[in-house]
């Protein structure tokens, strides 16, 4: 004889009963997550599988097949997009031309490959939350139907037969939707896996271990090597040239620690004016001034045109100040994202300005830059954005996605600083003349700026810093008297800070150390810069400017403080 069942607590079978309805909906939610994300300079549609690999389907060229990152044995199907089903349909010369024009976004990819798996993390696990609430409500509102439908004598009758059996109803739903989650699959791992040993191509980068199948393996073997070896000497070279920077910036501090002690006693010194630099293998150790270094300060100060005289510390206000980093030009060279958080880190930075064309062609895929760039600025510190003209309106989303304060023509406050800016009016494509990116002229662009700028001083609060890409866009603006500073990229060259109408202008060279004509990846081309602002929000000015450069040989500098110059006071109308 058996024994019956012991029916559970009431509670206990509403519990099992919402476990057993919650198990399907979220298996279900997860295994049919999908997302549209880059890869490299492709479009890419990602979907989430149980066999733990990762399989990049390039169509007639075959698969990439990685062990998978996601934990419970998940992976993920990447089904590459604009790739033709048969390759005979695409001419020699095409696809060569456009091999070339994707050389770039494929070194950066896997230069920096976290940033697209992360993104795509992020994206599949948004999609799975999404499908499993809808899921919830189907199956709550089934139920809900169904429990109205039946009525309280059914639903007794159906209680007295089920309630003793919870526990084995529950756990057979659990089984069941498990089981269903890991035969969801297309193709079972050991078939995916068998006979595809793994490339010895990619031993030593982000890709080890992966199989290649189909043409692409040939061509994997035959050229990968070169492309690799091209990734390898990228990354040693951002990894020396970082080395370096942190390096020279605590040589710099030593240096600013030792003027502040010597002026706290009455000495003068003119240690301030030592240049911080380190070259590759130099020694950590402090430069004091020479005639070297007072002739490399002389130097910049000649190219800064009129950049004022070196300032001291003053420890009184120092907590006052609000410390801004200017970056600008960075054209998708994510191999400056680390260099760029070191100079945030060690500046103690609260603000980070980004003066434009982060991107080269404003497309959806370049989002890696974008992420790239963001993941570079520590936790709690603001990125203004005034997106430039390689820039566009998906590249501004892609900003605000991470939370950066993108300038859309309106005054915003930071840090007690008034910022006015706008992206740019035009809109340059690669192999194409740059083009309106809206309604609204260059002329009209400048003119409304000056125009808000002068409202906002009208009304007593008046500006502090205008940044926009194009520097001349902000000339109606700085010569009407009502724009204090000005700060722009663009040029790809460092000039000023130079006073100009009422106020004064900086345009920040290439963080990117972006030349013409040249790839923006691999080993700097030309001299990436970036510079440190103090502003007092007290007396609302920037007190002093800081460059800081790395070379092409990998070499690191970081010039002394500078004073900023006092805006002029804009010249007088002229008597009709």
């Amino acid at each position: 004889m058996s024994t019956p069942h012991r029916t559970p607590p009431r509670w206990v079978r509403w519990t099992l009963g919402i476990i057993a309805a919650l198990v399907p909906c979220v298996v279900w939610g997860v295994t049919t997550a999908t997302a549209e994300r880059s890869l490299g300079p492709h479009e890419a549609t990602y979907e989430v599988t149980t066999d733990g690999l990762v399989v990049v389907d390039l169509g007639p060229l075959g698969t990439l097949q990685i062990e998978s990152p996601l934990p419970l044995g998940l992976g993920a199907d990447v089904t590459v997009q604009e790739i033709p089903a048969d390759l005979t349909a695409v001419g020699q010369a095409d696809t060569l031309e456009g091999l070339s024009q994707d050389l770039e976004d494929y070194l950066r990819f896997f230069g920096g490959p976290q940033e697209t798996i992360g993104s795509v993390a992020r994206a599949l696990v948004v999609d799975a939350l999404r499908r499993t609430g809808f899921a919830i409500l189907v199956v709550a509102a089934g139920g809900a139907g169904l429990y109205a439908l039946l009525g309280a004598a059914r639903r007794r009758e159906l209680t007295a037969v089920t309630a003793p059996r919870t526990f084995e109803i529950t756990a057979s739903v659990v089984l069941v939707g498990l089981v269903a989650a890991s035969l969801s699959s297309s193709d079972p791992a050991s078939s995916r896996r068998e006979g595809q040993p793994a490339s010895a191509v990619f031993a030593g980068t982000p890709l080890e271990g992966a199989r290649i199948t189909g043409r692409l393996a040939g061509v994997v073997d035959t050229y990968g090597s070169l492309v690799l070896d091209f990734y390898r000497e990228n990354e040693d070279f951002y990894a020396e040239a970082n080395d370096n920077l942190v390096t020279a910036w605590d040589r710099r501090q030593t240096i600013q620690r030792l003027n502040a002690a010597a002026v706290a006693r009455g000495e003068r010194t003119d240690g301030e004016r030592a240049v911080a630099t380190i070259a590759p293998d130099d020694g950590p150790t402090a430069e004091s001034s020479d005639e070297s270094t007072d002739a490399a300060t002389d130097e910049a100060t000649d190219d800064a045109t009129a950049a004022g005289t070196p300032t001291s510390p003053e420890p009184a206000a120092e907590e006052d100040l609000v410390t801004l980093v200017v970056i600008s030009d960075l054209h998708c060279n994510v191999g400056m994202a680390p260099l760029i958080r070191t100079v945030v880190e060690g500046s103690g930075a609260s603000v980070v300005l980004n003066a434009g064309d982060t991107t080269m062609n404003g497309t959806a895929v370049e989002s890696f830059c974008v992420d790239a760039f963001a993941g570079a600025i520590p936790n709690g510190v603001t990125t203004v954005v005034a997106d430039g003209n390689h820039d566009s309106v998906e590249t501004s989303a892609q900003e605000r996605g991470h939370g950066q304060v993108v300038l859309d023509g309106e005054v915003v406050e930071i840090e007690g600083i008034r910022i006015l800016g706008d992206r740019d009016p035009l809109e340059t494509r690669l192999a194409a003349a740059a083009q309106p990116a809206r309604e609204e002229t260059p002329e009209e662009y400048a003119a409304r700026l000056a125009e808000t700028a002068c409202t906002e001083q009208e009304d007593g609060d008046g500006i502090d810093l205008l940044m926009i890409h194009t520097p001349r866009m902000g000339n109606d603006a700085i010569e009407s008297g009502c724009v204090p500073n000005q700060i722009s990229g663009h040029m790809h060259t460092r000039s000023g800070p130079e006073r100009m109408g009422g106020g004064v202008r900086y345009v920040s060279g290439s963080t990117a150390g972006a030349v013409k004509d040249q790839l923006r990846v691999g080993p700097l081309k030309g001299t990436a810069e970036m510079t440190v602002l103090r502003f007092d929000p007290q007396q609302r000015r920037i007190l002093d400017w800081q460059l800081v450069q790395v070379g092409t040989d990998a070499s690191a500098t970081v010039w002394p403080r500078l004073a900023w110059p006092a805006p002029a006071d804009p010249a007088p109308a002229a008597e009709e």
